[in-house]
C-alpha cells in the first residue's frame, strides 16, 4: 500500500465518521424539532382561550370601571349639593344667631355696667362660646357678595 492509498483509506475513513456523526446529529435534531412542534402546538390550544379569557375580564373590568366613574360623578353632586344647602342654612340661621348672642351679650355688659360690676366671661366655655360667636359674625360680614351662594342667600332674605 502506498502512502497515496493510506492517506486516501484515512480521508474515506473520517468522511465516514463524519458522515456518521452528522446524521446521529441530525436524527436527534429531527427528534428535538417534533418536541417542539408538539410544545408550540399545545401552548397555542392553551393560550388561545387563556387570551379570550383576558379579553373578557378586561372588558368586565372596563364596565365596572366606567360605573364607578358614574358614580363618582354623582357623589360628587352630592357632596356639592350638601355643602351648598350647609352653606346656606348657615348664612340664614347663623347670622341671626350670632346677632342673638352679641345682643344678650351687649345687654349683659350693659347690665353689669349699671349695676358698677363690669365683668368679662371667666368661664371657659363661655370665652370659648364668646369667641365662636365673633368669628362667625366675622364670617358672615366678609362673605363673598357674589357667586351662588350670595344669590341664593339675597334670595331668603328677600
Amino acid at each position: 500500500m502506498s502512502v497515496g492509498e493510506l492517506a486516501g483509506l484515512l480521508v474515506a475513513v473520517f468522511w465516514a465518521v463524519l458522515v456518521t456523526l452528522l446524521a446521529v446529529v441530525l436524527v436527534r435534531l429531527s427528534r428535538v424539532l417534533k418536541e417542539a412542534t408538539v410544545l408550540v402546538s399545545a401552548v397555542t390550544e392553551q393560550a388561545v382561550p387563556l387570551l379570550t379569557e383576558a379579553g373578557a375580564a378586561v372588558r368586565s373590568a372596563n364596565e365596572q370601571l366606567e360605573r364607578v366613574d358614574e358614580i363618582t360623578a354623582n357623589v360628587q353632586d352630592a357632596a356639592a349639593n350638601a355643602n351648598a344647602l350647609s352653606s346656606t342654612v348657615a348664612a340664614t340661621l347663623g347670622g341671626p344667631l350670632v346677632k342673638v348672642a352679641a345682643f344678650s351679650y351687649g345687654v349683659r355688659k350693659a347690665v353689669a355696667k349699671q349695676n358698677g360690676t363690669l365683668t368679662l366671661p371667666t368661664q371657659p366655655g363661655e370665652r370659648e362660646e364668646l369667641a365662636r360667636l365673633i368669628r362667625a359674625e366675622v364670617r358672615a360680614a366678609t362673605a363673598p357678595k357674589s357667586g351662588l351662594l350670595a344669590r341664593v342667600r339675597r334670595a331668603v332674605r328677600g
